[in-house]
């Protein structure tokens, strides 16, 4: 089965409503998937958190979550909520959430 690393950029939580969904549902087939929180989507985790949102928490549970953008999370603000989450806090990539490891590991990159 596939490697997948789904790469979330988007502040919109419908459109990561989809990647929870999609990552799950990969996870569920026997996939390997990771999912990052990067750039604006870092501004989800404390409203999924806080609406105890079911798909992210399933994707919590799976270990499917790789992390936290470090840099994006103090840029924006939401620092202190996203590192109360319990989630690890990337910053491989110049301080910020980096690819090439998983691109490195065989992982496809999907960026949303």
């Amino acid at each position: 089965m596939k490697k997948v690393l789904f790469y979330g950029m988007n502040g919109h939580k419908m459109c990561f409503q989809h990647i929870l969904m999609n990552a799950l549902d990969l996870h569920d087939a026997g996939a390997e998937v990771k999912i990052i929180f990067e750039g604006q989507s870092v501004t989800l985790v404390p409203v999924l958190e806080k609406e105890n949102n079911h798909f992210y928490n399933k994707a919590k549970e799976a270990g499917i979550i790789a992390g936290i953008c470090l840099a994006c999370s103090k840029v924006l603000e939401v620092y202190d909520d996203n590192l109360s989450s319990g989630l690890a806090m990337l910053d491989d990539m110049y301080g910020h959430a980096g690819m090439r490891k998983y691109i490195e590991e065989g992982y496809e990159v999907i960026s949303m």
